[in-house]
């Protein structure tokens, strides 16, 4: 007995320390809590971070995690002009934190998995099937303002608060895809004979000014030999100093005689022409720009063709 009474005194000391530790709990930052009672159900206070009461055995805490919480969703849709199209949504949600006891009662403390994946679905659905898919390329951010503020006032049924919404990805089937491709190859080609076209068509317009161009020439020089015979010798002379100076840089020794220079000016046409005029020929002939044995001549023979060619 001496035993039951001695450890009699500690009993009470000891359930005032656990009834003291159950009735306390603690709510981490960026959370909240509401407490549910089995006698009267759901409290209407929202606790905040920290340490907080309850009675033990009789409430029950229930924790919500009311920070933004990203979460992506991917819904296969269609397109105005019937295109399947698979659109990646980054949803950052989170609950109200004075409408937790409504979420409680409706939702649950899943309440994310019930509601963000059908919502999104649906406005993805309704938004997407107004626009065509390349409509959806070039305007995707009018598409993803228009996604935001659908489903920001549609989550907002459900308490939900959305702080962001944005398109991660938007891809369509391999079929469209190698169709787009296909178009772009076809439409570069196009661009591409277009260009070969207006080359060919520059090109041939070319060649025509350019013939225009040597028939005039050749119309003015016949005109000029027929008025003026010395104006074919001038051309001659001028084709003559052109040999000579080629012939001149180059480094072999050759003979040319006043025919292959072009210098024998004194000709039947000339001496036609100066005697029906009155005048006197006088006879030229051509020096030679350096005299060599006419042994040395054969053996040079080649490079005088590389010369004259």
């Amino acid at each position: 007995s001496s035993g039951i009474n001695a450890e009699w005194p500690l009993r009470p000391g000891m359930g005032a320390v656990l009834l003291g530790r159950n009735a306390l709990y603690t709510v981490e930052g960026g959370h909240r809590s509401i407490l549910f009672s089995r006698l009267g159900g759901l409290k209407d206070t929202v606790y905040k971070e920290g340490l907080n009461l309850k009675m033990p055995w009789l409430h029950k805490p229930i924790i919500y995690d009311i920070r933004a919480t990203p979460r992506r969703i991917t819904s296969p849709t269609g397109s105005k002009d019937l295109q399947t199209v698979n659109i990646s949504l980054r949803v950052l949600s989170r609950p109200d934190p004075t409408k937790l006891q409504t979420i409680c009662r409706r939702l649950g403390s899943d309440y994310d998995d019930r509601v963000l994946p059908s919502i999104v679905n649906e406005i993805l659905k309704s938004v997407v099937a107004q626009f065509n898919a390349s409509q959806l390329i070039t305007q995707r951010q009018m598409v993803s303002n228009m996604v935001r503020d659908q489903l920001v006032e549609r989550a907002r049924d459900f308490d939900i608060i959305l702080e962001d919404v944005a398109i991660t990805d938007l891809s369509f089937s391999p079929q469209y895809t190698n169709a787009i491709e296909a178009k772009q190859i076809a439409q570069q080609d196009a661009q591409r004979a277009a260009i070969l076209v207006e080359k060919a068509v520059q090109e041939r317009q070319q060649k025509i000014v350019q013939a225009e161009g040597e028939t005039q020439a050749a119309l003015m020089l016949g005109e000029a030999i027929s008025s003026n015979p010395g104006f074919l010798k001038l051309r001659r002379i001028t084709a003559a100093k052109h040999i000579a100076e080629t012939m001149a840089k180059s480094q072999n020794k050759v003979y040319l005689t006043s025919d292959s220079l072009f210098l024998n000016i004194r000709d039947t046409l000339g001496d036609d022409s100066l005697m029906s005029e009155g005048l006197t020929p006088v006879p030229m002939q051509a020096v030679p720009i350096q005299a060599v044995p006419v042994q040395d001549v054969s053996v040079q023979a080649p490079v005088l063709e590389q010369a004259a060619e």
